[in-house]
């Protein structure tokens, strides 16, 4: 803790005149975050809720206390940091000295941050789990719109503190805890807190002895309940009874595997969510909505009755012949009645032997979940445990992907187990999958052709694109008559919402879910390439809505580095996965010391390109996301054999590489969105890229202009200088923005960016534009530059290419390396770093990072951009 941390905090009181600790004293260090809330009855009442952070007491003064229902928002004034031995403060601060009144320790004991807690403090929704004497469950801190956007001098921060709705939460009756009296720590009253009777409270924070039973007393009048709170780890709650049912938690889908420290990785199975439920050696087992489907799953329930009481979570899966989950051979399974041949993966345990572990870490659960399944005995378990990695993220997903797997479920170790979606726990997915609703089906002659796939949005079913594959013989003898049973002779579609009739095309009641498998949404919000998988009977019809990755946040992306001088080892619970000075951003590298610059000394290898990646990343992306990207690969190094140039998608590709279909072309484009797609360029050995000069998103659009000085072999660069800066002076005079750049090679790039709105003239004004500025400085300087590409025309002159603004022309992006002698790369560069003496050579992969850092070249080339509809008018009115 910095000695500043409390300066605010000591800058208003006076300690030769009050009690209140000065934050000097040592605090012993717990192994769980603690907080403290006070019952502070100064100018009016009011709750001062305390939450430990990087040494001190993160602050809140709660006005009207902490409700345990969901819907009341109180109002939580943010104060300055608190030494953590206040937390063991209960007295009175003198009349005239800053919060004069008297102070009770209301409740205290351990909060579990969802995420980073810096970051939630950061965006203003800090969300967590508290578990104390008196209050339990999950919570949100939320900032105030008003407060998040307010200057920094505004001496009031307000937050919002809200209850989250799980089994804690109480609707109705939200203050009932707060009317009881008594302190947590001495049982006192604040009147004998005041007057200075009764036994002082029982410290916590600084207690000498903090061994497993560190307690606390909250000594209620009239008899004293006492609560144990471990030092080490929380404690489960002892139960009378098992519930029939918990509500299970779900996972938010991501873009991206968390790849940061704290994540465990579990393979995600293919079949169905499940509740094992055993008490007096009876087996239950419910779905996720608590529907019983032992009967479905009978072998299973048999085999967990040797099981002592306890609830566990997981998913019945069905395995192919490579061992595989396979959806369409559990469906086969079950309307077969072949529930032996089903395997139950347990991933979590709830409840074991009158004890409810879901405060516990996840870490500790399956701990417990582990060593009550070694119990089951048998050559091949119908019940088995699911391990999981702490690897990076991505590293994980990629191998699952190149097992077939579905994808991977990341969990937070040490969280509670938490009902509903939190986001605690992720998914990310090797390849998109969703549930819909059958709204109608067509046919070719007696055959099905397509299923006519439906969603919920904003209460309206929407019709979202036909399943068109996935149909096996099997298949449609099972599907065809469910499907006959719903038919209906109008369409279940909102109005608006709905495909047009055509013959052969049959309508359904909106009553029938399939899983699909797809390769993402369209523009207009379509499934693209969708695959019939199964029917569900597990959810409603009515809770089916489109399920779209989020972004990960910093926290979950944060890559954990491995420690100098020797490499990480990934840490499993009996499993491996890749790990350390071979995985860049959670991509593994093969072959690392593979030579792709061979004739540098020492060679440039695959590693260090993936490094250099991973290093100027995140200022590439801004340039190339969103645009599909071509790229040059030299898998054996630059003068190697193979040297191809790609656009489109292969099969095997990364899960990490985006694959977006464009207008007039049926195969998929690549484009790189995310910077750990870098890292999996590098290791398919991808030494240039080569971004469309599109929009974001928006092939259709120009995105920016680039034009291309390439001299002739006998043109001195100082010429190019020279064309460049007079390139500029013309765009500058038309309105327009200019930036520069090296090509890599002996040129240089001018580069415009352009604004995206309605007016946006399209590429083939684009590039008459771009031909006209060339034209005109061609016709200027005959004996200086050159409008055609031809070689023996261009001679002593430079050719001003304008051809890169069409709509399928690229150009090197900006930082991309070139597959060329020397390992050099496209630097962006300042306006006054183009003169003479400028280099080209001396920005290579070695170099370019620390001089991009050094120079921050291209600052405001996003707002720069400028409407090209505009600087055509200026070109077409003006003489030159």
């Amino acid at each position: 803790m910095r000695r500043d941390n409390l300066a605010s905090y000591r800058a208003k009181r006076d300690f030769s005149h009050t009690d209140e600790p000065s934050g000097k004293a040592a605090v012993p260090a717990a192994d769980q975050l603690r907080f403290v809330i006070q019952r502070h009855d100064a100018t009016r009442l009011h709750y001062d809720f305390r939450l430990e952070l990087d040494g001190v007491f993160k602050s809140w003064a709660v006005t009207k206390g902490p409700s345990l229902d969901p819907h009341d928002k109180r109002l939580a004034v943010e104060v300055e940091d608190h030494p953590l031995d206040y937390g063991d403060f209960e007295g009175t601060i003198p009349e005239g000295q800053y919060g004069g009144g008297t102070v009770q320790l209301w409740d205290r004991g351990y909060w579990i941050p969802e995420g980073d807690p810096h970051d939630g403090l950061k965006r203003g929704d800090l969300k967590f789990t508290l578990v104390g004497g008196r209050l339990s469950g999950s919570w949100v801190l939320v900032r105030m719109k008003w407060d998040r956007e307010r200057s920094r001098g505004s001496k009031r921060n307000n937050w919002l503190l809200i209850k989250h709705r799980d089994e804690a939460a109480v609707d109705g009756d939200g203050d009932r805890l707060l009317k009881d009296p008594s302190s947590i720590a001495s049982g006192r009253t604040l009147k004998e807190i005041a007057l200075g009777k009764g036994r002082a409270p029982t410290p916590f924070m600084t207690a000498k002895k903090r061994g497993a039973n560190a307690v606390w007393d909250s000594n209620k009048k009239g008899g004293g309940d006492k609560v144990t709170l471990p030092e080490s780890k929380i404690k489960a709650r002892k139960v009378r009874s098992m519930p029939d049912f918990v509500e299970p938690q779900l996972c938010k889908l991501v873009d991206r595997a968390p790849s940061g420290s704290g994540w465990g990785h579990e393979v995600k199975f293919d079949g169905y969510r499940l509740q094992l439920r055993i008490e007096d050696g009876e087996a239950t087992l419910r779905t996720r909505k608590g529907l019983d489907w032992t009967d479905k799953f009978s072998a299973i329930a048999k085999a967990a009755e040797k099981l002592p009481d306890c609830m566990i979570d997981g998913e019945a899966v069905a395995l192919d012949k490579a061992g595989a989950p396979d959806f369409g051979a559990l469906q086969a399974a079950l309307s077969e009645g072949r529930s032996e041949d089903l395997i139950f993966f347990a991933f979590d345990l709830l409840f074991v032997d009158g004890e409810d572990l879901r405060p516990l870490p996840l870490r500790e659960r399956k701990e417990r979940l582990k060593e009550l399944l070694s119990k089951v005995k048998g050559k091949h378990p119908l019940i088995r445990y699911v391990d999981h990695f702490e690897t990076a993220g991505d590293a994980v997903l990629e191998s699952a992907c190149r097992m077939h797997f579905e994808g991977i479920v990341s969990k937070e170790l040490d969280a509670p187990y938490r009902s509903g979606r939190h986001g605690t726990w992720t998914k990310a997915k090797c390849r998109g999958g969703q549930e819909v609703i059958i709204g109608g089906w067509t046919t070719t002659g007696s055959k099905l052709r397509s299923l006519l796939a439906g969603v919920y949005r904003n209460d309206r079913l929407v019709y979202v694109g036909r399943v068109g594959t996935g149909f096996g013989e099997s298949v449609m003898r099972s599907l065809v008559p469910k499907l006959k049973a719903v038919e209906s002779k109008t369409t279940p579609f909102a109005s608006g919402a709905s495909p047009p009739k055509e013959a052969n095309m049959h309508w359904a009641s909106p009553e029938l879910v399939a899983e699909i498998e797809f390769a993402g949404w369209t523009r207009d919000g379509n499934v693209r390439q969708a695959a019939f998988k199964g029917l569900r009977s597990d959810k409603p019809a009515e809770e089916v809505e489109a399920e779209e990755p989020v972004e990960a946040t910093k926290a979950e992306l944060a890559v954990p580095k491995p420690k100098r001088g020797r490499a990480s080892k990934a840490k499993s619970s009996g499993a491996t996965a890749p790990n350390g000075p071979g995985v860049v951003m959670g991509v593994s590298i093969s072959h690392p010391d593979k030579a792709l610059w061979p004739d540098e000394d020492p060679p440039v290898t695959k590693l260090e390109l993936a490094r250099y990646y991973e290093e100027i990343g995140e200022w590439m992306l801004g340039h190339i996301k969103g645009r599909p990207c071509s790229i040059v690969r030299t898998p054996d190094g630059i003068h190697g054999d193979q040297k191809f140039f790609q656009r489109h998608a292969m099969p095997g590709g990364s899960h990490l590489i985006t694959e977006v279909v464009v207008r007039g072309d049926r195969k998929p484009y690549l484009q790189i969105d995310r910077v750990e797609a870098l890292a999996a360029m590098a290791q398919i050995g991808a030494t240039e890229l080569h971004p469309w000069n599109s929009q974001p998103g928006a092939p259709d659009l120009p995105g920016r202009l680039v034009f291309d000085l390439d001299p002739a072999p006998d043109v001195d660069f100082k010429e190019v200088i020279k064309g460049a800066q007079e390139v500029r002076r013309r765009l500058e005079k038309l309105g327009l923005v200019p930036f520069c750049k090296t090509t890599g090679g002996k040129g240089l790039h001018v580069v415009v960016p352009l604004t995206d709105d309605k007016k946006t003239p399209d590429w083939d004004a684009a590039k008459m534009f771009a031909k006209e500025i060339c034209r005109r400085l061609a016709d200027a300087e005959p004996d200086r530059y050159v409008l055609n590409m031809a070689k023996k025309e261009r001679g002593g002159r430079i050719f001003l290419d304008y051809l890169r603004n069409d709509r399928t022309s690229t150009a090197v992006a900006p930082l991309s390396p070139r597959a060329r002698d020397g390992a050099p790369v496209s630097m962006p560069l300042d306006w006054s770093q183009v003169k003479a003496g400028l280099d080209p050579q001396r920005y290579t992969i070695r170099t370019a990072a620390a001089l991009l850092r050094k120079s921050k070249p291209w600052r405001g080339y996003d707002e720069a951009a400028r409407p090209l509809r505009a600087a055509i008018e200026t070109l077409v009115n003006s003489e030159e």
